[in-house]
């Protein structure tokens, strides 16, 4: 659930797990995969938010989501 006193970190935070189910589907590896369904899950649980380290893992991956996109777009101009 969403809140307007949501800090800029918390909203980060929600941006991260917001892209980690399509991270765990996406993975290009076992531990990769593996761990984006961890977070997944651990973040069902109440009152869980990541560590630092996990969030830095989570910042990377999802970085890496969006760094090898399709590179047959084409824009609309």
């Amino acid at each position: 659930m969403m809140h307007a006193s949501f800090t800029s970190t918390e909203r980060c935070i929600e941006e991260l797990l917001f892209h980690m189910p399509t991270v765990a589907n996406g993975a290009t590896n076992d531990w990769a995969k593996g761990f984006a369904k961890s977070i997944v899950k651990q973040s069902k649980r109440r009152g869980w938010r990541p560590t630092p380290k996990q969030i830095a893992m989570m910042r990377r991956l999802v970085s890496d989501l969006f760094a090898y996109g399709d590179d047959d777009l084409s824009l609309i101009e």
